[in-house]
């Protein structure tokens, strides 16, 4: 039952037998996400988070397994018989499976039916929920002095019980409740009353600590601490079908000195993003880091501008001009993608000086190794303007925008005495519609803040969501934004005091500071601290 060479079956294709871990997408392997860009086709368990998915390619076809799937009522042998026939038509196929494929993954019947056929396969190790539950609760499973070693066992179901499938090997109760360390439970949550009965019965003492941990490396991972006699009532309140661990031993009871998972600022807060779908992936990131967990809706999409010959026109003359203006990271990037496109490089700019509005826009500019020349101390265009109006009477100036803005910027520079062009290098487009998640759980008051980096933005986020939009707290970039947000009728929570994302994020903190709101095992969130500056 060995894999066979690689050489041998290349012709018929290859199955990857990938953990995907417990469910945080970064706590992928490596090597788990290089076969998801080779694959053809992803076979995924429902479990898994569907986010890991961006590691394959766009065209590569995706079959869920389980409840809402597109293959809900496919069983063992048809999925084994999908694996041999996806192969043989010499495709590369990866077998997601959630946490560690050689953990109570039932990766034998699939492996095997593989071999029978001399198709190749490679297991790809993965985190498995135990491990991950333990280090996310901050529970040390080996503690030296009462916990040498650790049992993974599984309670999904138990003959006598409920339904289970043949040839099922019984638990042995007594020599579960005499194992001299940690045990893990997995899939116990609808069976608990039974297993947790069991194991007192066998002698396992009722007060033994228990700790549960639900949707481990979530958002909203909850930790409940408890004795083993409480263990099935403690898991009434949750979701039978949601993922759960229970670690059960002396070391489920030390003091959580080791947890650091539910200590992050934003721990159990929801935050909506909505910058556009290419610039989200960072400001989520940042957001993620410190405990939020976060939902993307762009509320406006960026594009090239209708018309590329007023951009050509102004490349064609650009040693015309004494400087280009920039007035955001997105004007850097389709200006300079245009000037290579044209078949030009750098030294077109030639002796020609830059300006960006802030440090974000300066940023961009240092990615094509370009240094500004001003840079003002306040992001705005008022203070961009003020420091390039010193000297400006005879300058001619380029500014590089959006299909829609403030003309504050050209007004002052040529109040100034300046010669000003501008040209718009990007187009920037309300999204219509919202997605339907989003929309229902903004809706349902499931949200604890929007945040909104722009006046577009704040415009768009009204149109999409409405009186919806009262329900959440809406972080405001800049005086500018705020001031947008209340001509729409919409009271901003806080401001930033810089005008940038981090900035932002600190005015978030300053609110969001104090005992951290924690999940609940229904998934409900608790609401906010109202103390802050916008109080």
């Amino acid at each position: 039952m060995n894999s066979p060479p690689i050489t041998q079956a290349s012709k018929r294709g290859r199955v990857f037998f990938v953990g995907a871990g417990p469910g945080d997408p970064k706590l992928l392997t490596l090597r788990g996400a290089e076969c998801l860009r080779r694959a053809d086709v992803v076979i995924y368990d429902a479990l898994v988070n569907e986010r890991i998915l961006d590691h394959a390619r766009p065209d590569a076809r995706r079959i869920r397994l389980g409840a809402g799937g597109q293959a809900p009522e496919m069983r063992q042998a048809e999925v084994c018989r999908r694996l041999v026939e996806l192969a043989q038509q010499g495709l590369t196929v990866v077998r997601l499976k959630g946490g560690d494929p050689m953990v109570f993954a039932r990766i034998a019947d699939e492996s095997a039916r593989l071999a029978d056929h001399g198709i190749a396969f490679e297991l790809v190790p993965g985190i498995t929920a135990a491990l991950a539950a333990a280090s996310y609760a901050g529970i040390a499973i080996t503690q030296r002095g009462c916990a040498p070693a650790v049992g993974l066992v599984s309670a999904h179901a138990e003959p006598g019980d409920v339904a289970t499938d043949a040839g099922e090997t019984p638990l042995d109760h007594h020599a579960l409740a005499r194992f001299p360390g940690t045990l893990a439970y997995y899939m116990g949550t609808a069976t608990a009353a039974v297993w947790t009965a069991r194991l007192v019965r066998a002698g396992k003492p009722p007060d033994t600590p228990a700790t549960i941990v639900h949707r481990c490396t979530f958002p909203d991972q909850v930790c409940v601490r408890c004795r083993l006699d409480e263990v099935a009532g403690r898991l009434d309140a949750a979701d039978p079908a949601s993922p759960a661990i229970v670690v059960v031993g002396p070391a489920a009871g030390l003091p959580p000195a080791l947890a650091w998972f539910e200590q992050r600022p934003l721990f159990g807060q929801r935050v909506l993003v909505a910058r556009p779908i290419d610039q989200a992936a960072a400001w989520a990131d940042s957001l993620t880091e410190l405990g939020a967990e976060v939902l993307i809706q762009p509320a406006i999409r960026i594009e090239d501008p209708p018309d590329w010959r007023p951009v050509d026109d102004a490349l064609d003359r650009l040693a015309d001009y004494d400087w280009l203006v920039f007035s955001s990271s997105n004007g850097v990037r389709f200006f300079l993608r245009r000037l290579f496109a044209r078949g030009f490089d750098l030294r077109r700019l030639g002796r020609v000086r830059l300006a960006a509005v802030g440090p974000a826009t300066a940023d961009a500019l240092a990615e094509y190794h370009l240094r500004t020349d001003v840079t003002p101390d306040e992001f705005r265009a008022e203070s961009l303007a003020s420091a390039l109006a010193v000297g400006a009477a005879g300058q001619r100036f380029l500014s590089i925008r959006a299909s829609r803005g403030r003309e504050v910027l050209a007004d002052q520079l040529r109040s100034a005495g300046a010669v000003v062009d501008q040209i718009v290098a990007y187009s920037s487009i309300d999204v219509a519609v919202a997605d339907a998640p989003v929309k229902r759980r903004l809706a349902a008051g499931e949200i604890h803040w929007a945040t909104v980096t722009s006046s577009a933005i704040a415009r768009s986020l009204a149109a999409l969501f409405g009186e919806d939009l009262r329900k959440v707290r809406l972080a405001s970039i800049s005086p500018i934004t705020s001031a947008t947000l209340r001509a729409l009728g919409y009271e901003p929570a806080v401001e930033a005091r810089v005008y940038t994302t981090t900035g932002l994020l600190e005015a978030i903190l300053e609110v969001a500071a104090g005992p951290v709101s924690r999940p609940s095992l229904d998934g409900s969130l608790p609401p906010l601290p109202t103390h802050g500056p916008s109080d």
